[in-house]
This record gives structure tokens, sequence and C-alpha cells, in this order.
């Protein structure tokens, strides 16, 4: 194995002091307790078209946007405007409401210095058991961008798992800061020009089936999707 080969699959630490030769950094990484709040639902049906009154007329109209806010809307006081409203409320009692989601927001920043273009980085936050070393938690995170050479990037992930809700009986004794040894460590980079580079005891078949999960419905505007 050549020497380059083994600079690029180096364990990346979560220390700030990165190696100049590592392919991307992860120039620092956390995580903290979160809550991601319900999306609403869908909009509600508008109703029928709102009739055609004379406070709608343009001199009445533009005398009202003059007015402190708090006034009447005069078109919620017609027969289409009180219908509007009866079904706004109707449909939004029949809307069932999510939960907001108690969580952990994981975090690291990582720097490109591969000289290539990056597309897909595989990253885990792994907690050790400071009490009970064997006790091996990993967060495994799936992100997706276009990181170019020389760019930083800050990759954020929300996952309902936190260190671990398994403690060794002396653990809970200890601070926070004591019960774990933390760690950031990419495991995978594919680049847009097809190479791949992971480190050496990580199996991409081991999260083959979470990967086809996770991808399994179209991504939104988030960069990462937990595993």
């Amino acid at each position: 194995m050549s020497m380059l080969f083994r600079s690029l699959i180096l364990v990346l630490s979560i220390s700030p002091l990165c190696i100049a030769q590592e392919p991307v950094a992860i120039v620092n990484a956390n995580w903290h307790r979160t809550v991601m709040r319900a999306q609403s639902g869908p909009a509600a049906p508008s109703g029928p078209v709102r009739a055609v009154i004379a406070a709608n007329k343009t001199f009445e109209r533009k005398a009202r946007e003059q007015q402190s806010p708090g006034g009447i809307d005069p078109n919620e006081m017609t027969i289409d405007g009180r219908s509007a409203a009866l079904e706004k409320a109707v449909q939004e009692s029949r809307t069932p409401r999510a939960d907001d989601a108690n969580g952990y927001l994981y975090t690291a920043n990582v720097r490109n210095d591969s000289g290539k273009t990056v597309e897909i980085i595989f990253w885990e936050y792994r907690f050790t058991e400071a009490a009970r070393p064997e006790n091996v938690f990993r967060r495994q995170f799936l992100c997706a961008m276009k990181l170019k050479n020389g760019q930083n990037k800050e990759l954020s992930v929300f996952s309902l798992l936190g260190p671990s809700d398994i403690v060794d009986a002396e653990s809970p004794s200890k601070p926070d800061a004591q019960k774990f040894r933390e760690e950031a460590i990419v495991n995978r980079i594919e680049f847009s020009d097809g190479a791949v580079v992971q480190r050496g005891t990580w199996k991409y078949a081991d999260v083959k089936k979470d990967v086809e999960r996770v991808t399994a419905t179209p991504w939104g505007k988030e960069i990462c999707r937990s595993l």
C-alpha cells in the first residue's frame, strides 16, 4: 500500500489541528440536544372566491391600509368570508397534528484538501464509554454536496439517537463531559470524478441497507441524513 493511499485513509479526529494531506479534514465537531419542530400540515382550501363588495374598491382599500393594525377586514364579514373561516376551522380540526421531536443535532465542520470536488461524505460521531471502553456507540451519517477543493462546509444532521441510553453503573456519577470519549471520523469519501476513498476498517456493505432506506425518498434542502 503506497504512502499516499495510507494518508488518504487516515482517521480524521475532532481536533481543530488538521493534517494537510488529509483529503477531507474535520476541523471541529460537536453535538447538543435539540427539538425538531413539527412541520405544519397542508394549507386548508381557501373556499369560495370573495364576493365583490364596496370595501374592496381602490379608495376604500387604500384608506383601510392606512389604519392601525387590528382592524376588521370587511371581507371577513361577508357570507363568503364567514364560510371560508368555517371551512378552514373544519379542515384544521381534521388534520392530524404532528408532535415535536426531541433529539440531537450533530455538527461537523469539514475542509476539502483533496484537490478534487467531493460529492458524498460518510462520517460518524463515535462515543466510547469512559468507565467501560468496550462500549462504543456510533452515530453514522450520509451527506451529499458539491464541496470544491479548499472549501469548508458545516455538516449538520438531526438524529433521535444520543450518545447512549445504556451506561455503566459508575458513569452517572461523573460529569457529562467525562462519561464518554468523543471523536468525529470520516469513513468514506466519493469524488465527482468517480474515485472513492474509505477508511480501511469501515465497510460499505455494513450500511448499504441503511443507505437504501434513507435515499428512498427525495431529499429536500437538507445536506445530511442519519443512517
